[in-house]
Parts: C-alpha cells; sequence; structure tokens
C-alpha cells in the first residue's frame, strides 16, 4: 500500500506512447518494468541481482532511460543492480495529456510514491539535469532509503543563488515559445559528442505527437529560477537535509556544459558527506555526459561505490 502523497489528474486524456514506437531503439535491450501510481503507469529499467544494492539512475529533461545505455552494461559487470526509470511524460511513462497535470511538485510526488512501491534500499543516486531536481527531493525525503549520492551537471536551485545563466534563459525561452521543437535534435545539441540517427530517433520516439511533448516543453519554466517559485521552501527545506548529510556525496560535472558549469562548488561546501571525495571534472563532456563519457562516468560510480 503506498502512503506517500499523491497529485490528482485533472485530465481524462492520459496519453501512452505505442510499444512499437519504440521497436527501433539501438543497443537498449532492457524489458521495462511497470507500477501503477495514482492511475499512472510508471516504467524504469530494473536490471542485475536482486540482492545487490540498487544503482538509482534519474534523467532528466527531454531524455528518458535511453540516455543511461551506455552505462548499465559496466554497472552490471560490477554486480550492481540497476534501475534506471521513466519520469511521467518521459519514455515509457504515461504522459498527460494537459499542462495543469504538471508541476515539479507532482513529479517530486509521483517519483517518492514510485520509490516507496519499489521498496528500494540502500541506494546509491547518479542524477543529472531535472534528476537531480527530483531525484535529490527523493533523497531528502527518503534519506534513510539512500547510502550515497552522485551529482552530475544538476542542482537543487531555490532562485536565492547568483544569476540564472543566459543559457537557460535561452532554452527555458525555446522550450515555451518555439513551434519546432525536436527533441533528439535538442539532445544533440547537447553532446559534446555526434549522436547517430538512430540515436536521435530513439529521444524522438517516447513523443510522437505534439501532445506526447507536453512535459518536455513545460519543465523548463518549473526550475526555481527565480525566489518567487512556488518550490522555493520545499527546495530550502531539502537543502537544510543535505547540510546534515554525512553519508557519501560525489560530484561529477562536466567542463562544457554552459548551463551548470561551477554549480559542483556549492555543493562541495554545504554538504558534509561532500568533505574528502574524489569529486572530478569530466573534461569534453556536455550537458549530457551520460553521451560523452559514460564508461568513465560508470568507472567513477563503480569506484565510489566500492568505498566506505
Amino acid at each position: 500500500m503506498i502512503t506517500a502523497e499523491l497529485p490528482v489528474i485533472h485530465t481524462h486524456l492520459v496519453l501512452r506512447t505505442p510499444d512499437e514506437c519504440f521497436a527501433a531503439v539501438p543497443d537498449f535491450p532492457y524489458t521495462p518494468r511497470y507500477l501503477d501510481i495514482g492511475g499512472l503507469r510508471i516504467a524504469c529499467i530494473d536490471e542485475g541481482p536482486r540482492d545487490a544494492a540498487p544503482v538509482l539512475l534519474m534523467h532528466g529533461e527531454p531524455t528518458w532511460s535511453f540516455l543511461y545505455r551506455k552505462m548499465i552494461p559496466p554497472l552490471l559487470r560490477a554486480g550492481h543492480r540497476v534501475v534506471a526509470p521513466d519520469l511521467v511524460g518521459f519514455g515509457r511513462s504515461d504522459k498527460p495529456s494537459h499542462p495543469a497535470d504538471y508541476s515539479y511538485r507532482n513529479h517530486v510526488l509521483w517519483m517518492n510514491a514510485w520509490l516507496e512501491a519499489m521498496d528500494l534500499l540502500d541506494i546509491t543516486l547518479f542524477c543529472q539535469d531535472w534528476g537531480s531536481l527530483i531525484g535529490l527531493r527523493m533523497l531528502t525525503a527518503n534519506p534513510d532509503r539512500f547510502a550515497r549520492a552522485v551529482l552530475a551537471n544538476g542542482g537543487l536551485p531555490t532562485g536565492t543563488h547568483g544569476s540564472v545563466p543566459p543559457a537557460f534563459k535561452i532554452w527555458r525561452a525555446f522550450a515555451r515559445w518555439s513551434p519546432w521543437f525536436p527533441i533528439g535534435r535538442i539532445v544533440a545539441t547537447g553532446c559534446a559528442s555526434t549522436l547517430t540517427p538512430e540515436d536521435i530517433a530513439a529521444y524522438n520516439a517516447p513523443f510522437p505527437t505534439r501532445r506526447h511533448r507536453v512535459a518536455a516543453r513545460m519543465f523548463p519554466r518549473f526550475v526555481p529560477a527565480e525566489p518567487d517559485n512556488p518550490e522555493r521552501d520545499a527546495n530550502e527545506a531539502a537543502w537544510r537535509v543535505l547540510e546534515s548529510w554525512n553519508k557519501p556525496f560525489l560530484t561529477l560535472f562536466s567542463t562544457r556544459d554552459p548551463i551548470t558549469r561551477g554549480g559542483e562548488r556549492l555543493f562541495q561546501k554545504r554538504v558534509p558527506g561532500a568533505s574528502g571525495q574524489a569529486h572530478t571534472a569530466i573534461r569534453g563532456a556536455g550537458h549530457f555526459l551520460q553521451e560523452d563519457k559514460p564508461l568513465e562516468l560508470a568507472e567513477h560510480i563503480n569506484r565510489f561505490m566500492g568505498s566506505r
């Protein structure tokens, strides 16, 4: 029985991307697992030994768990259980079609309920982009479930620490107003490496129509980039938990991300568990460093999990 609070869905039209849209997705041979959370089907990849400590891979926007396809094999070879969910509105998870059903708060509620239903313990969190805005809220709401955390190209903004990067302002305006929203190409522009046409098609796969792309369009405006954001107080409360977090906390930020570059310093300064960790700058990687340096990231995670 799920005891976590759940959002109320206001629209009766919830979209589900047809399975055939994923038929040509390359290098992703994993069978999704589905859970019903408040009337929505949330998908995840769940591979590896059931009794192994899980690595929870949280994707951002506008990606889905396909983002981790190159990191999953080396994590599995190291003996870990690997869990990679698709956020509501992304990947194989259900997609409410009305903008009113989406908010930062709703996504935190959905994923906290999903985490409770999965009953994961001794978790190593790896989070990037919106995977960190949601993932760190999951960690701070359920700290006993997590053993350690890895933050890569992400954050937990409150709108009170520094100015908004110009690159983010441009992205937020583009997502809101551009009549053209080619998700696969958007992901490609956030990579330092070159994606194949098949990879670009795989990022497009969950979003066959305009209505399927509602969440991807809306996420940038939910970021607490200004102090009047409705989730500012909740993120400040989460920071208070992080400021007493003594479990290991590692940052792996890339050198070529114009949005998050330098953001690791705030966590290294304020999170006690970050002290003495092997924080590393991932050189030659863009915003989606899972595409650019997947084996290096997996190696850092495996080494981090091996240290107590």
